[in-house]
């Protein structure tokens, strides 16, 4: 149980750090993708008798260049590769842990769905090495990725290496998902890694907000969620989903009572002559999704034919 409070701490520090990335360039999927990818890493460790995470994590990383490559190239597109890689990786995976000695291990689903009480002290020095590096990468290299995930023409203008930094994101996600595949299991990584960002900006509206809440969410939820599995006696990859959607849940109707709130506190502002707009000469300030403009000490913003009071 130590162990796995463990390993469900460094999934929870390390998912939302590479989500954050992933919702922004809207590839929110793409945990998916690489999650069958890996599962025929997986199956060919079984069917190798060799170290399963270790040749996950070459397949994976491997299958996450390749989709970016082809990505960039402009010969399919994102959708496609991803399809490709998706089904492919899903096949390819059956096929191969069915020649496995003995026929398919009783402790492949393990694999799929998330086994954390099996996690070995082995294992657990192999998820931390992992984790570190996700963190150092996403943590590190924060303002570069962010550019190049918010803007990749601006970034490509402003002399960033493109290419490298989504290469690198690519395989820094394929790390993610094997360092997640005991704790929630391959075919729930995804979540872990999209959930606490969509909570998160829901909360938040600045990015640095948005990541460190995330953070904490992905924590919660991933210890939480390993303490209600053993107490409830259910599979802890499911029951640290649940969680975060539950959590989801509750964020986005605190959003909407929260953004009605704010709407109904709105008075009409008084009428002038003037049209606020770009270049009016008048200050803009970004107000959530809209912007205000100071005009005479109070800040006016465009509803409809009139302008509100803010």
């Amino acid at each position: 149980m130590r162990r796995a409070l463990v390993a469900a701490l460094l999934v929870g520090l390390a998912a939302p750090t590479v989500g954050v990335y992933l919702v922004q360039r809207r590839l929110s999927l793409i945990g998916d993708g690489l999650g069958h990818v890996a599962l025929t890493g997986v199956a060919l460790g079984l069917l190798t008798s060799t170290e399963p995470v270790l040749t996950a994590l070459v397949v994976a990383a491997l299958g996450a260049t390749a989709i970016e490559l082809v990505r960039a190239r402009g010969r399919t597109s994102g959708d496609v590769a991803l399809a490709v890689m998706f089904y492919g990786g899903l096949a390819g995976g059956v096929v191969i842990v069915s020649r496995a000695p003995g026929g398919t291990p009783t402790n492949f689903d393990a694999y799929l769905f998330g086994a954390i009480t099996t996690t070995s002290g082995r294992d657990l020095v192999v998820f931390a090495a992992l984790a570190v590096a996700v963190l150092v990468v996403t943590l590190g290299l924060a303002p570069r990725l962010f550019a190049v995930s918010n803007d990749e023409e601006y970034a490509r203008a402003a002399g960033l290496p493109v290419l490298a930094l989504n290469v690198l994101l690519a395989v820094t996600t394929a790390l993610t998902v094997v360092v997640s595949m005991r704790v929630v299991g391959l075919l729930l990584i995804s979540a872990l890694m999209v959930l606490p960002v969509a909570t998160a900006q829901l909360l938040q509206g600045s990015f640095r907000g948005t990541l460190a809440l995330a953070v904490l969410v992905g924590v919660v939820v991933s210890t939480g969620g390993v303490v209600v599995s053993y107490q409830a006696d259910t599979p802890s990859g499911g029951t640290i989903v649940l969680l975060a959607i539950a959590l989801f849940a509750l964020a986005a109707a605190w959003a909407g009572l929260r953004d009605r709130r704010r709407a109904g506190g709105h008075e009409e502002a008084e009428d002038h002559l003037h049209r606020h707009g770009p270049g009016c000469g008048h200050e803009e300030v970004v107000h959530d999704d809209h912007l205000d403009y100071v005009h005479d000490g109070h800040r006016h913003a465009a509803h409809g034919g009139h302008y509100d009071e803010h």
